[in-house]
């Protein structure tokens, strides 16, 4: 049985790649802060408590996770974290927190894994966002985070292509997962107006069923209509 790790796997996007990966034969060990809100459970989903923005932890945890599997062929960079509103309003620890989740994790993860995926020919699936590919005046920190890391796939897959190895960056637009709780807009209230989670999990199952030789590098999921509702920070 193939394995494959996860982050950011308590719910949303994460969970549902996760569920994904093991309906198609994989053993997934999924990485999350804590899994308090998940039910969801199955015998080849392995729940490790981690905070992807610990150097530290994470190292452990891959430690761990090698010591019950030594192949691993599959690595899905998902966790994220944005703040959104003026620069200005951005509080300095909220910047370090974007920085460290959505970009530093994903590089030392990926560091820390890459033999691996390399050795096996895997699949390094990194989930930016359409942020990365656009202006974001209401959000410039958390697109440069996510332009970051689409550069950091892009090059990557130079990098190491002649090994067989694959690296892949998709850019979800709205999605309608918890990511937005905690910030001053959401998804429209039309259903063509976001994707979902189910979504960017079929668009990384479309990534895994290409032909050996033939690597979707790059792909941007977008709902027909554009809707954003606004609310108050902070609040739901």
């Amino acid at each position: 049985m193939k394995t494959a790790i996860v982050t950011g796997t308590s719910s949303g996007i994460g969970l549902a790649i996760c569920q994904k990966l093991i309906d198609r034969g994989y053993r997934v060990y999924g990485l999350a802060r804590n899994f308090t809100k998940t039910e969801w459970d199955h015998p080849h989903f392995h729940k490790m408590v981690c905070d992807v923005s610990c150097t530290r932890e994470l190292s452990s945890t891959v430690r761990k996770i090698r010591q019950e599997q030594k192949e691993i062929h599959v690595l899905v960079n998902n966790a994220g974290i944005g703040y959104f509103g003026p620069h200005e309003t951005l509080k300095p620890e909220e910047i370090e927190a974007m920085v460290a989740t959505n970009l530093q994790a994903p590089l030392i993860l990926t560091r820390l894994l890459l033999n691996d995926i390399k050795r096996n020919r895997g699949w390094i699936i990194n989930i930016s966002s359409i942020t990365a590919q656009k202006s974001a005046t209401h959000g410039c920190a958390y697109a440069a985070t996510k332009a970051g890391l689409t550069h950091f796939g892009i090059s990557l897959f130079d990098e190491i292509r002649k090994t067989g190895a694959k690296v892949v960056t998709l850019h979800p637009d709205i999605v309608q997962t918890p990511f937005y709780d905690h910030l001053d807009f959401k998804e429209g209230e039309e259903p063509d107006s976001y994707i979902t989670a189910q979504c960017v999990a079929d668009a990384v199952e479309t990534v895994l069923n290409q032909r050996e030789g033939t690597v979707l590098t790059e792909m941007t999921i977008r709902p027909q209509l554009h809707r954003i509702t606004k609310k108050k920070r902070g609040k739901s």
